[in-house]
Parts: structure tokens; sequence; C-alpha cells
């Protein structure tokens, strides 16, 4: 099992969601910034780790918002979706396609990863 974290940033009535980069697994599907857990590492250390690495902002990582344990054929994950606060730093894209900020409205029109799916749902009845 493979554990990787998620940022749920929220501003105003907006969500923060991101685009994998092509190349990678999930190619192009939106997401909630993060990545994987390295050995010995806190979730909580590794989610400010990625998100200084793909959008260039720090941030203060708060209470879980959901767990998720998923399947992608020969892989699982367990997600761990944090609640966090942009502290400093401006958004860009450095490791990821795009980026956008999205109402709960919005969010079916994004085509997420398999485990993200389940935090839109969640998020759609905590932001409508």
């Amino acid at each position: 099992m493979i554990v990787v974290t998620a940022a749920l940033i929220k501003q105003g009535d907006k969500v923060l969601i991101t685009q994998r980069l092509k190349s990678g697994h999930q190619g192009l599907k939106w997401e909630f910034p993060g990545g994987k857990v390295e050995e010995g590492e806190h979730p909580e250390d590794c989610l400010r780790r990625e998100l200084l690495e793909e959008l260039g902002v720090e941030v203060q990582v708060n209470e879980i918002f959901k767990v998720v344990s998923h399947k992608y054929g020969d892989r699982h994950i367990l997600l761990l979706c944090y609640e966090c606060t942009l502290l400093k730093g401006e958004i860009r894209a450095l490791e990821c396609n795009d980026f956008r900020w999205v109402s709960a409205q919005e969010l079916d029109k994004y085509d997420f990863a398999g485990a993200d799916k389940v935090i839109v749902e969640k998020l759609k009845g905590v932001l409508s």
C-alpha cells in the first residue's frame, strides 16, 4: 500500500485543484495537490514538502478532511486528505500541468483521479 497526501485549500467558496502531468500515473486527471509519503516522513511534512515543490507555496496543515483507500489496478493507495491554510507564496504550476480555483458546482466539470472522486463527493456536501 502506498500512502499519499492531499491538500484541501479553500479560498472563499472555492477550492484549489491541480491537473497531473501528462507523463505521470493518471496523467492529466485532476486532483487535490499533494503526493507520496517518503519512508520515515510524517504525512504532514510530506504535504508541506509536496506543495512547496509542486506549487511554490507554504501551507499550514490542519485537520484530516477525509481518508480514502483506493485501488488503481495493481496499485493500492491510502489517501490522507488534510484541510490546509495558505501561508506564503503565489501558486504556480511547477510540477503539475495546471491549477484552478473552483466552486462546488464546478467540480463535476473536471475529470478527477479515482481516489479524489470520494473527496469531491464529500466536498460538494460541505461547500454547497
